[in-house]
């Protein structure tokens, strides 16, 4: 689709429900040429609106008012556009591992977790988390991820034994670096106070312990960390959120390699159809992820920052 064609579709259906404040801003754009003007200047995956309204929270710009935000853009489009150039969305939100659980639960432990597109590598802890899938609460810990869990959700009697971990990434961040952490801040919406102290929370105890986060290409490097892992473990590649941002030969090129390695266990969560094999979308929401195991097995629905999950 055309950038006008995104804007509208992010504020329809991803924003929806989501952020009342970044659905009239994607629908402003959308009506603006001037905007759209110069988003167009841009290659056009810099075009995306969440790292539009991503950059302008970094920069402390006002996302409550169309009027305040069109004004800032476009007197500040030197400094907007640098940021968008230099940066991607990075959501790394810790309350998707709340989807990643019931599956680590049914594996024979120790496991060794590997993460695709790892970010700061938030979502490598699963097990230093706390959760409640509607009531149903495991582990102690002062990040908490409250889910809303329908279906026969297999809901684990303790949190993963992991032993070993690490992820790769373009461009990993730097949980001690304030301008990282305050960019993975920018990528949370406005009105999700609950995700902004959750990350925070997250951030503190990945500092206590950072995981390995490996800087490169995610096909090029995933054979390495694999056979990196410890060989009395179940080996996991996971990912949310992640082979969206690739093309269609790079995902098919990451699944061969995938199903080459029998051993180990694939699980992604992506958009329906960004997985070949995994395109069912959820029948109550349309922006839902699937969440797959090795590329051909449906597990369930999730929301994209993990507030519920339907089990299949």
């Amino acid at each position: 689709m055309d950038t006008a064609g995104w804007y509208r579709y992010f504020a329809e259906v991803e924003a929806a429900g989501s952020s009342v404040a970044y659905r009239v801003l994607a629908n402003g754009v959308a009506d603006d040429a001037v905007l759209l003007g110069h988003l167009e200047g841009l290659p056009g995956k810099k075009r995306q609106p969440n790292l539009l309204f991503a950059a302008v929270q970094f920069l402390d710009g006002p996302t409550d008012s169309w009027t305040a935000f069109r004004s800032f853009v476009l007197d500040d489009w030197a400094r907007v556009a640098g940021v968008i150039t230099a940066r991607s969305t990075q959501t790394n939100e810790a309350a998707r591992c709340a989807a990643l659980l019931p599956v680590l639960g049914s594996l024979r432990a120790p496991i060794a977790l590997i993460e695709v597109g790892a970010s700061a590598g938030l979502c490598l802890l699963p097990d230093r988390y706390s959760y409640s899938y509607s009531g149903t609460t495991l582990g102690d810990s002062p990040v908490h991820i409250d889910v809303e869990a329908t279906g026969p959700v297999p809901i684990p009697v303790r949190l993963p034994d992991i032993c070993w971990r690490a992820g790769v990434d373009r461009n990993p961040l730097d949980i001690t670096d304030p301008d990282d952490v305050a960019w993975l801040r920018a990528c949370v919406w406005p009105e999700h106070r609950e995700r902004r102290e959750r990350l925070d929370g997250a951030v503190a105890i990945a500092r206590a312990n950072p995981p390995e986060i490996v800087r490169g290409d995610l096909n090029e490097e995933i054979d390495a960390l694999i056979d990196s892992a410890p060989k009395e473990a179940t080996t996991v590649v996971f990912h949310s959120a992640v082979l969206s941002y690739l093309s269609p030969d790079q995902r098919q090129v990451f699944a061969d390699k995938m199903r080459r390695r029998p051993s180990i266990v694939w699980i992604s969560n992506e958009a329906p159809g960004v997985v070949a094999g995994l395109g069912t979308p959820s029948p109550r929401e349309p922006n839902a992820f699937v969440l797959g195991r090795n590329g051909d097995e449906l597990l369930a629905h999730t929301d994209p920052h993990g507030r519920w999950l339907t089990w299949a």
